[in-house]
């Protein structure tokens, strides 16, 4: 991935972290063999509010190659979320193109977003009858979803019958019946308490491997990031520029609570302290 005009130099990473810090100008040459499935080119997008104009994303330049899941954090109001909304097509760019080659794109919130008066399995359905798949294709479907999910016993309840963490799962079944290539998450897991967010860390892993899926990840939470990305990407405050990228080795499971994700964490926070700090928040 090459960041043009971007010579910031990336903080230097703590003993162990088991992640490689790239200079935002000097990205390594990428080995692997899979193709592109996302890619920005010098994107801006700016909205008017009043006389003014607010400047959301300046010049982000990435690429995401299928099967990788990239995280991207950042301070408040740094065009995260703005970005998800360019790459889903919810949006257009001030300037710059956003390419996915044609992939099917899904989308998941932070909140759940059910229907109250449907069940699960009906909510999960609404995205097939979206899809187009005929009626009678749709109960095998959404039980071979529910499954995915790890919720085959809850089809008939209502979403106040469930958990959050449940409720979580439900939106993830429903994100997974756009049969979408490409999958968006806008902190999903952010309203959840510790214990489920790292159980639910456990279940994505599990279906991005047994899906092939490429995933884009925002979140406030470095732990997080660094538990689940195989590349961190940290935006400036805004307007939103790539200041720095983390790659993130896979050297077996990784856990919440690890030395390696602690670590990395921990240079993640550094690195937005340090952030936050020249633009006086």
């Amino acid at each position: 991935m090459t960041i043009p005009g971007n010579q910031l130099t990336p903080p230097a990473s703590a003993p162990g972290v088991s992640a490689l810090p790239v200079p935002a100008d000097r990205a390594p040459e990428r080995t692997e063999q899979a193709a592109e499935a996302v890619r920005l080119t010098d994107v801006s997008k700016a909205y008017r509010t009043g006389r003014a104009e607010l400047v959301a994303l300046d010049g982000v330049s990435m690429t995401v190659r299928e099967g990788e899941f990239v995280c991207i954090i950042g301070a408040s109001g740094c065009g995260k979320s703005t970005l998800l909304s360019l790459v889903a097509g919810l949006d257009k760019p001030t300037a710059g193109r956003v390419d996915t080659g044609g992939r099917r794109v899904g989308l998941m919130f932070q909140e759940p977003a059910l229907f109250p008066w449907l069940t699960a399995g009906r909510n999960v359905e609404l995205a097939l009858r979206a899809r187009g798949v005929p009626k009678g294709a749709r109960q095998a479907q959404v039980a071979e979803l529910l499954e995915t999910v790890r919720l085959s016993d809850v089809g008939g309840r209502r979403p106040h019958e469930l958990s959050g963490g449940m409720r979580q799962r439900v939106a993830l079944a429903r994100a997974l019946a756009q049969d979408a290539d490409v999958l968006l998450m806008d902190e999903p897991f952010g309203a959840l308490d510790a214990m489920t967010r790292d159980l639910l860390h456990d279940e994505l892993e599990r279906i991005c491997a047994d899906r092939t899926l490429t995933v884009l990840f925002v979140t406030h939470n470095v732990r997080e990031a660094a538990r689940l990305g195989d590349r961190v990407i940290v935006l400036s405050s805004r307007p939103g520029r790539i200041i720095a990228e983390y790659e993130v080795p896979r050297r077996g499971p990784r856990r919440i609570d690890s030395p390696e994700v602690a670590r990395l964490g921990a240079t993640l926070t550094d690195r937005l302290r340090e952030e936050m700090g020249s633009h006086g928040r």
